[in-house]
This record gives structure tokens, sequence and C-alpha cells, in this order.
């Protein structure tokens, strides 16, 4: 896999993660879509840790201003 998530988007994908967390444990997401906020936010997470989004490869996009 070819890395193409910049610290950017990192970032950014890491906090969307961490407020769905903390709207479905404050009961602001109930039911069905508190599971699909967690499963999204479970996705950002291991996709800014491996730095590979494979919707970004899809379209071939990369935020990562690392060329090599």
């Amino acid at each position: 896999m070819k890395k193409n998530i910049g610290m950017v988007d990192k970032t950014v994908r890491i906090a969307l993660a961490a407020l769905a967390v903390v709207l479905y444990f404050l009961g602001v997401v109930k039911g069905t879509l508190a599971l699909v906020v967690l499963i999204i936010a479970i996705i950002l997470v291991v996709t800014s840790l491996i730095n590979f989004c494979p919707i970004w490869a899809l379209f071939g996009w990369s935020t990562d201003k690392k060329k090599e």
C-alpha cells in the first residue's frame, strides 16, 4: 500500500472519529445510527493509523505532500 494520507488529513480523521465517539457516549446518536457512526469512527482511525485510504486510492487522490 502506498501512503496517500497526509498529516492534515490524518488529524481531521482522528478529530472526526473522536467527535463521533463523544456523540455516541453522550447519547446524541442512538440505535442503528449510533452503530453506523461508531463503524465510521473505527474506519477513520484505522485509515489514519495505516496512512492509507482505499477511497483516495480508487480515485487516484493523495493528501500526502511527500513525493516518492
